[in-house]
């Protein structure tokens, strides 16, 4: 069975990959640089998922998914959120983003984050589901790791004792939200593959 991903980011199409069981091909939805972004006008993880999968579900038939995903700090009132990959404007770098993070944080003690990831899927076009992961952990007073994407350099995860900078991607997917989420997934679908 193939399931469509709407994404162009080749570190979470490798992630999703991963993931998935012997029954299940994940591919990228054909096509997809060529068709106009989603406007992603959502105030939430979700929102901004199942917008996305509906607008893309539209150009092809069959299961189709798209995510949306982000960190969320508690000590900037859940922030960068669904702007995690624009926080620092509109085509940041992962280094201008993460160095935004740092400087709203400068002064505070309080680094409690988590990773959210909504996952939308469709089929012909539908909404049939969402699914959704998390991963507690704290943000670092500095990058750490060459490992991962995103934030991944300033997210520290208690029980590896390491940032998901520092990991492979094998062991990250274990635990990560995206991992998480994309288990959930992967067990729906199961049944109809």
């Amino acid at each position: 069975m193939i399931v469509y991903c709407a994404t162009t980011n080749p570190g979470k199409i490798a992630e999703f990959r991963m993931a998935a069981s012997d029954a299940i091909i994940i591919e990228p939805l054909p096509g997809l640089p060529g068709i106009a972004p989603c406007d992603e006008t959502g105030s939430t993880f979700e929102a901004n998922a199942i917008e996305k999968a509906i607008y893309y579900g539209a150009h092809t038939k069959g299961w189709l998914f798209a995510e949306d995903s982000g960190l969320a700090v508690d000590a900037l009132g859940g922030e960068p959120g669904v702007y995690s990959a624009r926080f620092a404007g509109d085509h940041a770098s992962d280094d201008a983003n993460n160095r935004l993070v740092l400087e709203r944080l400068a002064g505070s003690m309080n680094r409690t984050a988590r990773f959210v990831c909504v996952i939308g899927l469709v089929h012909d076009g539908s909404l049939v589901q969402t699914f959704r992961g998390e991963v507690e952990g704290e943000i670092l007073f500095e990058p750490r790791g060459e490992h991962g994407f995103g934030y991944d350099p300033l997210f520290y995860y208690p029980p590896f004792g390491c940032s998901f900078g520092e990991i492979a991607r094998e062991r990250k997917q274990a635990v990560s939200h995206r991992g998480r989420a994309l288990e959930l997934l992967i067990t729906y679908l199961k049944p109809q593959s």
